[in-house]
């Protein structure tokens, strides 16, 4: 056997093991999907991947086949990628409001592949999931410029779901009107109640006149469907396209800075990592002096950072509150263990709402 005819036996051996392995790998990738389905997680993961590859590149002990190498593992994670993509096809996502909503954006942003299903409001759209209709829903838990989602906050104390993923999208407000309005012809401008918050400073240098709507979508579809060139809307580019408005002036909210957080709430809350450096938890603590400074300080002792404390009323006693917390470190971890346990003898009830690596930005 000359050399060239060795080299060639060693590539067909070498192509049926890395085609058994390829199987293997695609076969954990499709166990990956189901997790992500069933815990309402993105697919793209962007420092898990870096990590791989810096991880198997140190394996290469020939410094020529490094380049090489990396490029062979893009390619693979991509196909493994593809994979999951088209097995989350059938994934039902809950959103409030009606198609070209910012909630609707934000889900398509997040879930590139699945169904996104708008409901009338917060709570239709969680206890889809929790009925098993979807398989998580994306809701707004706080605004930058209008502050908490009250709502959805409250919904996460009283409800059964978890939170696995936040995600942080800037929003840009328009005033929309349709084919041939201007500025000068609108006399009234509707939409949601955040939306119009947002941009009051300009609704008022204008002296429009304001009316509320359900969402944003709504305002757009009403306007188009009014056909008035006095009345506008105030959302998203989006909104403008899927019901044919023009776009009189864009980016109208009055700080530049304006973003809403999301989160994704699904059924099963996810298996603690070692890479998740941020918790959301809900506790409540005994009506006694010093109990809830106790349980600040508790977290704080074991080495936990509270980038949040809210409070709102639990509505079951007069006067009674529960807590919205979010902190940063590792719950998972011996420390965070010790501080759960230590915290749950000063709470009269405590919910670990989620756990996950960092918020993206989407």
């Amino acid at each position: 056997m000359t050399e060239l005819e060795k080299a060639r036996q060693t590539i067909n051996d070498v192509d049926v093991k890395m085609a058994e392995l390829f199987e293997q790998r695609m076969d954990a990738a499709r166990i990956v999907a189901a997790y992500k389905k069933e815990n309402g997680l993105k697919i793209d993961d962007f420092a898990r991947e870096e990590q791989l590859i810096a991880r198997n590149c140190a394996l290469i002990k020939d410094q020529d086949y490094k380049s090489y190498y990396v490029n062979f593992l893009k390619e693979t994670i991509n196909l493994s990628k593809l994979l999951q993509h088209r097995l989350l096809e059938g994934m039902r996502v809950a959103y409030s409001g009606v198609e070209g909503a910012f909630a609707n954006i934000v889900a398509e942003r997040i879930f590139p592949d699945a169904n996104c299903v708008g409901y009338k409001d917060f709570n239709a759209a969680y206890q889809a999931v929790v009925n098993g209709e979807c398989d998580c829903a994306v809701l707004p838990i706080e605004n930058s410029f209008n502050g908490d989602v009250g709502k959805v906050m409250d919904l996460s104390f009283f409800g059964s779901l978890f939170v696995n993923g936040v995600y942080e999208a800037e929003i840009v407000q328009n005033l929309l009107g349709v084919d041939g309005a201007k500025i000068d012809d609108i006399k009234t401008v509707i939409s949601h109640s955040q939306a119009l918050g947002q941009c009051a400073s300009y609704i008022s240098k204008h002296g429009f006149e304001t009316v509320e709507t359900v969402n944003t979508a709504v305002a757009a579809k009403t306007v188009a469907e009014k056909g008035d060139k006095t009345i506008a809307a105030i959302a998203s580019e989006e909104a403008a396209e899927k019901f044919g408005l023009q776009k009189l002036e864009g980016h109208i909210n009055e700080s530049s800075q304006n973003s809403t957080r999301f989160a994704v709430f699904s059924r099963s809350q996810k298996a603690r990592l070692a890479t998740d450096n941020h918790f959301i938890m809900l506790f409540t603590v005994n009506n006694a002096a010093g109990s809830l400074g106790k349980a600040v300080s508790v977290i704080g002792e074991y080495g936990f950072n509270l980038k949040a404390l809210k409070s709102r009323p639990t509505k079951e006693l007069v006067w009674d509150y529960y807590f919205y917390a979010e902190g940063e470190g590792n719950i998972g971890s011996e420390q965070g263990v010790k501080m759960l346990e230590e915290l749950s003898k000063c709470c009269s009830n405590l919910k670990i709402l989620g756990s996950f690596e960092k918020e993206i930005k989407v």
